[in-house]
């Protein structure tokens, strides 16, 4: 760790292929946390049952339904957000709308540019006037 020699990778990874590699641990971590988050909502659920049908809380209303139902939608928006609309409305969607947004403007800018050309045009006087 603290050594003088330190080992140097023999060939360096490409620059796609560590955006991928990135791309590929942001996924992995996204369905990481809604694995821990479905453990959770497990557990929760479990306790939510427990304290109120075997510890009386409550017992005179069956409430537990309504935190497990409020959770489980909540679940299922995580669910939606990883496997749906990470996948359509991802960063690699935000790059390419930003990459046609970015071509429009310069498609637009150019046009401006050769309308005022034409309209004023730029006379070259070669007469020094002060």
């Amino acid at each position: 760790m603290f050594s003088k020699n330190k080992i140097q990778p023999k060939h360096e990874i490409e620059l796609d292929q560590h955006e991928l590699i990135e791309k590929a641990q942001a996924r992995i971590r996204q369905k990481k946390r809604l694995y821990y988050h479905f453990v959770i909502f497990l557990i929760g659920c479990v306790i939510m049952i427990v304290m109120n049908k075997f510890l009386k809380y409550g017992e005179s209303y069956n409430w537990f339904i309504w935190g497990i139902s409020a959770w489980g939608f909540l679940f299922l928006m995580h669910i939606i957000n990883v496997y749906v609309t990470d996948r359509f409305l991802g960063k690699e969607w935000e790059r390419n709308q930003r990459e046609k947004l970015v071509t429009k403007q310069k498609d637009r800018i150019a046009k401006l540019q050769v309308k005022v050309e034409k309209e004023f045009p730029l006379e070259n006087n070669t007469e020094n006037t002060l």
